[in-house]
């Protein structure tokens, strides 16, 4: 009989997988509009970029509101006044940009992206706007000791991932180790700690970096190919969208307006106030979009949950199998997996416009439903069978029985679980970060970006998701002690 089951299962997930294939056409003729018309048709330019790259790209406060500020904001800006259209900045991992760009949810990308041959494969780029040299940073103390690329050797050299830097690493200092992580304040924090040796980073960053940490300082290493061009990316096939793009560029380039977006970009970073009078908003933005991120997961989610158990619980072969794949993929993919192929997916295969603050919700929503249908269905199960049966002999119906007898016997064994459930929700709504949902971990981020501070941001977020767990395990404790009494 399990086996029969099991290979229903395995059956059921490669016809699913086999689908894939033919839905993904759906919406690949994405390209074949030019990105103007449809961002003009939407009335919104949107810009993705990854704002914690000051002085490209970052957050501050001013006049107690948030604002993005940087050398990229400025040239969004100015594109969108230039087309009379209005701006979107679009907040995400720079990992996951081309992402995006390539899936419709962004009409372009300004974050001090390099044209790299690989990238132009993927987007068309536009005329360079800005030149800038890689540079190496270490600790002080070892200034007189990593002076060479010869130097190096052996030592452990930290990047941002997917970027110049990291194939400048790659290529220029193949006897040295990479460690490749998604931030750059990440690096940072790596850089301080001594689990890396040094950092290639670009100029203007690193003089923002090392304007906050006095213990770092530059080394004397050199690159062969350091100075870099910096450039806007753009779906592939939208001629009009570059013309427009290159005539601003090029008034850019020609009324030299860059310096006086650096400068701008410079009194933004540097303003007066103290850690918590400047982000304190942002963390307090982001607890308030957890609590509804893991409220909407797990409350939809049992919903769900509840018809998937009692889908997994009758007699139907159909019901069971269905409920069978959908809580075995589920349970058996990684969460971050699923909020991109919900964040993307959407878009390109369904041609959904959904905000990242919908995908995210959505994820978790099919993510929490698989794990609860598992608890409701072990809670029914624990119901000695006896009170089914007891049930049926008094009159009542299968359904009947199962609401009015069998549930309300299985809510006490199924609320432990569940409360524990919605705390790893509060933990796990973090992942959705990666798409640019402003939770607790995403506003941690943007700090560290902003603030130049690593570590700061992260032990708030820390101290402010045990109060969020601990306040709701003690909530769940004193709830089963309620219904313990009513036995």
């Amino acid at each position: 009989m399990k086996r029969n089951v099991f290979t229903r299962v395995v059956i059921a997930t490669i016809c699913l997988l086999l689908t894939i294939p033919y839905l993904a056409p759906i919406k690949s003729l994405a390209a074949e509009t030019d990105q103007w018309e449809k961002a003009k048709e939407r009335g919104e330019l949107r810009v993705g970029l990854s704002a914690d790259y000051a002085p490209y790209e970052f957050e501050h406060t001013k006049d107690g509101e948030r604002e993005y500020a940087g050398i990229d904001i400025e040239l969004a800006k100015k594109i969108a006044k230039d087309n009379d259209i209005k701006l979107k900045i679009v907040n995400m991992q720079f990992d996951s940009l081309l992402g995006a760009l390539k899936t419709g949810k962004i009409d372009m990308i300004i974050s001090g992206m390099a044209p790299t041959p690989e990238r132009k494969k993927q987007v068309d780029f536009s005329d360079d706007y800005m030149e800038v040299n890689q540079r190496m940073i270490i600790q002080k103390k070892d200034k007189d000791k990593l002076k060479t690329i010869d130097d190096f050797k052996g030592k452990m050299v930290g990047v941002q991932k997917q970027t110049t830097q990291e194939e400048l690493a790659k290529t220029e200092m193949p006897e040295s180790q990479v460690s490749s992580l998604t931030r750059v304040p990440e690096v940072i924090m790596s850089l301080n700690s001594g689990k890396v040796d040094g950092m290639i980073i670009e100029g203007p960053v690193a003089d923002a970096y090392l304007e906050k940490n006095p213990n770092l300082t530059y080394s004397d290493v050199t690159f062969s190919d350091a100075d870099k061009t910096t450039a806007i990316a753009l779906p592939k096939n939208s001629p009009e969208l570059m013309k427009r793009v290159n005539k601003s560029v090029k008034e850019v380039r020609d009324n030299n307006l860059i310096k006086d977006y650096q400068d701008k970009a410079t009194e933004a970073m540097f303003d007066d106030g103290s850690f918590f009078s400047k982000y304190g908003s942002y963390f307090l933005h982001g607890v308030g979009y957890t609590i509804l991120l893991s409220f909407l997961g797990v409350v939809a989610g049992a919903l769900i949950g509840c018809f998937l158990a009692l889908m997994k619980l009758s007699n139907s072969k159909i019901f069971k199998s269905i409920a069978s794949v959908y809580i075995e993929f589920i349970r058996g993919t990684p969460l971050l997996v699923q909020v991109f192929l919900v964040y993307f997916g959407t878009t390109a295969v369904l041609g959904l416009d959904l905000s990242a603050l919908i995908c995210g919700i959505i994820a978790l929503i099919i993510n929490c439903s698989a794990y609860i249908a598992e608890i409701i269905r072990a809670g029914i199960n624990a119901v000695d069978n006896g009170q089914m049966e007891a049930a049926r002999s008094l009159g009542l119906n299968k359904s009947q029985a199962m609401t009015k007898v069998i549930l309300p016997q299985a809510i006490k064994n199924i609320l432990p679980a569940l409360g524990n459930e919605f705390v790893t929700v509060i933990k796990e709504s973090s992942i959705v970060s990666v798409i640019g949902v402003s939770e607790l971990m995403f506003n941690a981020q943007v700090v560290q970006g902003a603030s130049f501070d690593p570590f700061t941001p992260l032990l708030v977020a820390a101290v402010l998701y045990f109060i969020l767990t601990f306040t709701l395990s003690r909530v769940m404790y004193f709830a089963e002690r309620r219904f313990s009494v009513s036995d």
